[in-house]
């Protein structure tokens, strides 16, 4: 069994213990894109990523397009603004279900993990702002004999 250590001067001297935190390596598909699957609520969201001058599609249209609020616009860039690298990347997103927030949260979600596949140096900030944490918030489901999933019909002796 290893010796003991009784203070902070003998683990000092000590060996260091080999370090088990994993490495991240670059995922690249055979034409040189990233790829990431993002999920919130209903929404599902594929993004490829690709270096470029910062063009955006979402299912064939434009990004102003499709998402027209500009809060919508705000929440698709916030890991590109986190990783300061918003007008390097081309982004081709298809994204079915949900809504327009819930899309544009599985976007950011899904573009968030392309990034860490593409740069996986990025992966400690846009972990920190929590963009690589699925949000697993979803609607909960409507209960017999209720009205909606938690209200109830008011209840009536007479």
């Amino acid at each position: 069994m290893a010796d003991t250590l009784s203070s902070l001067a003998d683990l000092k001297g000590s060996e260091a213990a080999p370090s088990d935190a994993p490495h991240y390596v670059q995922k690249l598909d055979k034409q040189g894109r990233a790829y990431a699957t993002g999920k919130r609520k209903n929404a599902v969201a594929r993004v490829w990523i690709k270096p470029g001058k910062g063009a955006v599609t979402v299912n064939g249209r434009p990004l102003d397009v499709y998402f027209a609020r500009p809060v919508l616009r705000m929440i698709l860039n916030q890991p590109l603004v986190v990783a300061n690298r918003l007008a390097q990347y081309d982004l081709m997103i298809t994204v079915a279900g949900g809504g327009l927030s819930g899309q544009a949260g599985a976007v950011r979600h899904g573009l968030s993990k392309a990034l860490t596949h593409y740069e996986p140096d990025l992966r400690g900030a846009l972990k920190k702002e929590g963009f690589l944490t699925r949000d697993s918030r979803v609607v909960e489901r409507k209960k017999y004999g209720h009205k909606k999933a938690r209200a109830s019909f008011q209840f009536s002796k007479r």
